[in-house]
């Protein structure tokens, strides 16, 4: 009698990875090359940042404030505009030349300064330096307030006035009778009407004010609106009318009320007042 066949013990199936398992075995070699890369990075990044205080150290790519040139600076203006600009705008350390912005910086920096109407030109150069050309405000008149002088340009802006000694300050027209104070910071207009008028008078008037020795100027309301009167020696006053751009109908333009007080230099100072609102008599202007 024959014995049944043995049956074999079934062959265990070897087990599946689980799904992380198997995704770490299949992409073993991609996730060593990123761990390389990543690693290379890291130490890259270290790498620059120990070496970037020794580029930005190299003078041949840092720009320092003693190697940017500024043409245009105005023989009135006493103070270092440059280091002023540059510390105003937190600028006075090294500037990394290749930084895009840079030349927009530099010009935000001058434009900012009180004395500086204008940036014309930033001019980046190597090895690191630069050229920066501005046109500065001209003073034309100083306001007077209470403890001195205010200084102000053609527009009115107020200009730094501890720029000026007692003496540099007696050279320009005095504006009296100015009840109010500067709206904003030196570099902005003065918020006020009636200097702003004194003001363009002062800048049409120019160097006249000296020939004829004039010394202040002050404001003067009449019924038909107001105008400026021009104080000289000897208490010597000159009517000039309205400021420029603001005569009144039948008002001579200033081009002419100024051709007409040019004339007024070489004449001797009279005791009566001068109305160059009004066409001269037979004598003249004065009278």
């Amino acid at each position: 009698m024959n014995a049944p066949p043995r049956r074999r013990p079934p062959v265990d199936e070897p087990s599946r990875p689980a799904p992380l398992a198997e995704a770490l075995t299949t992409h073993r070699a991609g996730l060593g090359a990123i761990a390389v890369i990543t690693a290379a990075a890291l130490i890259g990044w270290q790498l620059w940042d120990r070496f970037a205080e020794a580029v930005r150290a190299n003078p041949d790519t840092v720009l320092f404030p003693e190697a940017i040139d500024v043409e245009g600076i105005a023989p009135w203006v006493r103070g270092d505009l440059r280091t002023e600009a540059l510390r105003n705008a937190s600028l006075d350390g090294g500037l990394p030349l290749d930084d895009p912005e840079l030349p927009q910086r530099l010009e935000r920096a001058f434009a900012m300064h009180p004395w500086v109407r204008q940036v014309e030109r930033v001019t980046l150069r190597e090895p690191a330096a630069a050229a920066i050309e501005v046109r500065c405000r001209e003073p034309v008149a100083m306001v007077g307030v209470p403890g001195g002088l205010l200084a102000v340009d053609a527009e009115g802006v107020v200009l730094p006035s501890a720029d000026f000694t007692a003496e540099a300050a007696a050279e320009y027209p005095r504006v009296v009778n100015v009840l109010s104070s500067p709206l904003g910071v030196e570099g902005s207009r003065w918020g006020d009407p009636l200097v702003h008028e004194a003001a363009a008078v002062a800048a049409a008037i120019g160097p006249d004010w000296k020939q004829l020795g004039l010394r202040e100027l002050r404001a003067a309301d009449t019924p038909r609106g107001r105008v400026w009167e021009l104080v000289g020696p000897e208490a010597r006053t000159i009517r000039f009318g309205a400021a420029p751009g603001q005569e009144q109908p039948g008002e001579p333009a200033a081009a002419v009320k100024l051709g007409r007080l040019r004339g007024l230099a070489d004449t001797p100072a009279g005791t009566e007042p001068v109305d160059l609102t009004q066409e001269p008599g037979p004598a003249g202007d004065s009278g």
